[in-house]
């Protein structure tokens, strides 16, 4: 961290006697507005939006234009001062309403809509965990059941599609 500001997001640090204090102090207010539990109208945005309101903010796409230009990646958000903009740090959460799902900044990019878990519970039963080994479609015996192992090979396909079970 700086003396002149935080070093996760850059936010803005008063100084011993600074003037117009409320000045920085009314910045840091406004980025952390922006950046606390933020929602992003959509993602990869590449110009900002003509009538945007007040407190809306977009992640901006790969090669913004107008005011959003050299912005690539960052959180935009407009306040009634302006255009502010976050630089993304790893980790970073934000709920895009457009898509109904969640972006995490990861590996230098922005990712929508995955989520990484080691098992997921639900009403405190634990429903999914790490993949398995795969399972081997039924096959050979003296007597074959087409219809059993039909019904074996759908639900074993279907397990697969959704990567519970290795292929």
């Amino acid at each position: 961290m700086s003396d002149t500001q935080t070093g996760r997001f850059a936010l803005p640090l008063l100084q011993p006697g600074q003037a117009q204090k409320e000045m920085f102090h009314n910045e840091a207010l406004a980025a952390l507005d922006l950046i606390v539990q933020p929602a992003a109208e959509a993602m990869g945005a590449e110009a900002p939006p003509t009538a945007p309101e007040s407190g809306q903010s977009w992640i901006v796409g790969a090669a913004p234009t107008g005011a959003w230009t050299g912005k690539a990646g960052h959180l935009a958000g407009w306040t009634d001062g302006g255009w502010r903009f976050v630089a993304p740090v790893e980790g970073m959460a934000v709920r895009v309403i457009g898509a109904g799902l969640t972006a995490r900044f990861a590996g230098g990019g922005w990712v929508l809509g995955e989520e990484a878990c080691a098992h997921l519970v639900i009403g405190g039963d634990r429903v999914v965990g790490p993949r398995q080994a795969a399972v081997a479609t039924p096959a050979g015996g003296a007597v074959i059941d087409a219809e059993s192992r039909a019904a074996l090979a759908a639900i074993l396909a279907a397990l697969r599609a959704h990567g519970l079970i290795a292929t």
